[in-house]
């Protein structure tokens, strides 16, 4: 490992908006109090990477709880360090394998996930590694409130097929998708935001699709 990843896995052991493993599972069930002193809504973001989503809706929206989930620590290093920099009380980074989410959240605790450019796992032997996967899905159900919405922006074609033919055949609420985000009647201020790889990506001309869903 590189003296800057390891600098940067150093740091975010300091940082208050950064939770790991038991500091995490800690606060299951109680996040809008605990940590963010309120009793707002809670957004996750799941695979964040940098956690560019995940800061810039915090700003967008001060009423409500962002937090970003990754494993990588040299990438939330950014996101929470841009949190603790501009002051933004309302972004915080949890670093776990999403697989284990369930240890971190209780049921109905969470309003809104959002999914922002994941690994695609493209090879059918990584089906189970797709954050769209049923058994992903079952968790975001046990996790999310009455009526909240799973939110994929990717430019991945075929993850995003994938994932509008699980809502199909698990008979889940499609409220918005698209294959051309920037030319849809969706595109909004939220929408709008970028993440590092996505600006890659438009560089090179990449159409973005955009899939919202619900459980009931």
């Amino acid at each position: 490992m590189g003296k800057d990843k390891l600098r940067k896995f150093s740091e975010i052991n300091t940082f208050p908006n950064v939770y790991q493993l038991e500091a995490g599972m800690a606060l299951k069930g109680n996040w809008a109090e605990a940590h963010f002193k309120n009793n707002n809504p809670v957004v996750l973001e799941l695979a964040c990477g940098k956690g560019e989503y995940s800061v810039n809706l915090a700003k967008l929206f001060p009423e409500k709880n962002f937090i970003g989930l990754d494993y990588k620590g040299n990438r939330i290093w950014r996101g929470a360090k841009t949190g603790i920099e501009e002051n933004i009380p309302n972004v915080a980074f949890l670093r776990i394998q999403i697989e284990g989410i369930l240890e971190y959240f209780a049921p109905g605790e969470i309003d809104e996930i959002w999914i922002t450019f994941p690994d695609p796992q493209p090879q059918l032997s990584r089906e189970k590694k797709r954050l769209t996967f049923p058994g992903f899905l079952d968790k975001y159900k046990v996790l999310l409130k009455p009526g909240g919405k799973v939110n994929l922006k990717t430019d991945n074609d075929g993850l995003y097929a994938y994932t509008a033919e699980k809502v199909a055949e698990l008979n889940l609420v499609c409220h918005k998708s698209t294959d051309q985000l920037y030319t849809s009647e969706y595109y909004d201020e939220v929408l709008k935001i970028k993440t590092h790889y996505e600006r890659i990506y438009l560089k090179h001309d990449k159409n973005i699709n955009y899939i919202q869903f619900s459980f009931e």
